[in-house]
């Protein structure tokens, strides 16, 4: 594989010798032994590669084709192909290639790319500087921490559940509920530099549908979009996820702030689940395999808030928003419970709420943000306690009162609760809002109490 790094200045031929000084002059070569659907056996080559490098070959038909090693044994090693077995033969010869990588751009923004950073809307793409797949996350003790409320432009959130600069964020819903949606519209309207967004196994219709329609031109002006579509391999799927966030590192490395989207975690993990089982790895996991969890953790740790380099040097913050599939609203699945304590926080979408006509559909008694109380200030957090309660309070009488089980004036908090809720909603549903502290002055005006913000 052909890397590049920062061409010298001045220099026309500076991007040429860059590349030829990362060719390789002489490498080992394996063979292709053992051949199925899934994959092949290759031998000659369980000295030269380790788990989830890539390997390179021709097929039957000389086209260049890439795998991934899944499983090492002491004379042989199988690998996963990036495609289709289709053309592949006993005996052709098979070479290693590194550890993954990819070359993100600044020239990229605004553009539609596949985890292997190749272009999918028809247009040339430049290359850039090369970075890996797998990468360490901020070193812990180095590590800032969450930075202050980012405005979403959405009331719900800029009030009872925020996000800070740095914070990972859950998204958790079932199908037809506005995930989707939502996600476009944060990453067309929330606070960030730039926007990298992974689809992973998107249906080919509702990638074009949703950069057309959903994000549009105003998201598109800033975001870096990653997909791999349904019908890819599953390592392909899987790395998906792994390329976009290389992208997003690049650009925060840079000093920028990235907001990084995953849609969603869900088919990230029946991916990972059909390669691992290609691999041998039982499934014991509720039909997971169980190098699903630190899969998941090194994505999610890779993401949040940069570290403070004894060089001085600046790097910036990826703020994560990822979304989480849950069927039938069972937050207790293997993906879910594993996501849910990984993250700084999880926002639950209720189908009921959806199904009322409310946008965006948040359940916020069920939902929590991690950058809680720190976030708001004491006038806001006061407002946010309220708030809950009054949420609570209309929870737990709901049944009753729409069943004609209560009489008016019984409990003066259910009256408060039943004349206030309506208009809560109203407030929760509020978007296009410019500023964090306005959704504080809506909650303030409803519950009767006086708000002065972050300076009163």
């Amino acid at each position: 594989m052909i890397h590049t790094k920062d061409a010298p200045d001045g220099d026309p031929f500076g991007s040429f010798r860059a590349q030829v000084a990362f060719l390789d002059r002489s490498f080992p070569q394996g063979r292709i032994a053992r051949l199925d659907p899934s994959g092949f056996s290759v031998e000659g080559l369980s000295d030269h590669a380790i788990l989830g490098d890539e390997l390179l070959f021709h097929d039957a038909g000389g086209t260049l084709r890439r795998a991934e090693v899944s499983r090492l044994d002491r004379d042989s090693l199988w690998a996963i192909p990036y495609a289709a077995s289709d053309g592949l033969r006993i005996g052709l010869p098979v070479r290693p290639s590194g550890t993954p990588r990819i070359n993100p751009h600044e020239g990229w923004i605004g553009r539609i790319v596949d985890p292997f950073g190749q272009p999918l809307d028809d247009m040339p793409l430049a290359p850039g500087f090369s970075v890996p797949l797998r990468a360490a996350p901020p070193a812990p003790a180095r590590r800032r921490g969450m930075g202050h409320r980012l405005c979403t432009g959405f009331a719900v959130l800029d009030t009872m559940l925020p996000i800070a600069k740095g914070q990972r964020i859950g998204l958790f819903a079932g199908s037809g509920v506005g995930k989707s949606t939502l996600l476009g519209s944060l990453a067309r309207t929330m606070e960030a530099d730039i926007c990298v967004l992974a689809l992973v196994g998107e249906r080919g219709r509702e990638v074009s549908d949703f950069v057309r329609t959903v994000l549009g031109p105003e998201g598109m002006a800033r975001t870096i979009v990653v997909v791999a579509t349904s019908d890819m391999p599953a390592n392909t799927r899987r790395r998906c996820a792994f390329s976009a966030l290389a992208v997003a590192e690049h650009f925060r490395d840079r000093g920028r702030h990235v907001l990084f989207l995953c849609d969603s975690l869900t088919r990230l993990a029946e991916a990972h689940r059909e390669v691992a089982s290609a691999a041998g790895e039982a499934t014991s996991l509720r039909g997971h395999p169980p190098s699903l969890t630190p899969l998941l953790a090194s994505l999610c740790e890779r993401a949040g808030p940069g570290e403070d380099r004894p060089d001085s040097t600046v790097q910036g913050d990826i703020t994560a928003v990822f979304s989480v599939l849950v069927a039938g609203s069972d937050m207790e699945e293997p993906v879910a419970d594993i996501v849910r304590g990984q993250l700084d926080g999880h926002v639950v979408l209720a189908r009921d709420i959806a199904e009322a006509g409310r946008f965006p559909a948040i359940d916020v008694l069920r939902s929590i943000s991690r950058s809680l109380p720190a976030a708001a200030n004491a006038e806001e957090n006061a407002l946010i306690a309220e708030t809950r309660q009054l949420l609570a309070v209309h929870d737990r009488s709901d049944l009753m009162v729409s069943s004609g089980l209560y009489e008016r004036g019984s409990s003066p908090d259910i009256d408060r609760a039943v004349a206030l809720i309506p208009r809560l909603n109203d407030i929760f549903s509020a978007q296009g809002l410019t500023r964090s502290t306005d959704g504080f002055r809506l909650l303030a005006g409803l519950l009767g109490r006086s708000y002065a913000g972050p300076g009163g």
